[in-house]
């Protein structure tokens, strides 16, 4: 069992740098491939980016390459969403997730992820 708890959302000016943390428990922690994801206000929610957990390969959504940068720590249990030149399109609830996929199309798809976090909000005024 693993439980995840993401911190480090807030308001941000667009252009700006937020970067999201998702602390996790459990010892199998390395087993896990993590993953961002994110619900927009009024939409469905949507895949950010994703490192797989067993050769340590990033993924993104084509709408934050470039711009976003996910990276784990297996020692310390952490996940980490670096966002920079954020614009108000990427206001939204951010998720973390814990989950065994390893390559496209499962890791980018919120079903394939058991264990989930609250959520914490990001917004980026214009």
């Amino acid at each position: 069992q693993v439980q995840v708890a993401e911190s480090g959302g807030g308001l941000v000016q667009a252009g700006g740098s937020l970067r999201l943390s998702c602390a996790a428990s459990g010892r199998t922690f390395r087993s896990y491939s993590m993953g961002w994801f994110r619900q927009p206000p009024g939409k469905e929610r949507e895949f950010v980016a994703a490192v797989s957990w067993n050769d340590g390969n990033t993924y993104y959504a084509d709408s934050v390459k470039g711009r976003f940068s996910i990276s784990r720590d297996n020692g310390k249990n952490t996940v980490a969403l670096q966002m920079n030149s954020l614009t108000p399109e990427d206001t939204a609830v951010y998720y973390c997730a814990a989950g065994l996929p390893t390559y496209h199309p499962g890791i980018s798809a919120w079903e394939n992820y058991t264990y989930r976090g609250q959520g914490t909000q990001v917004t980026v005024s214009s």
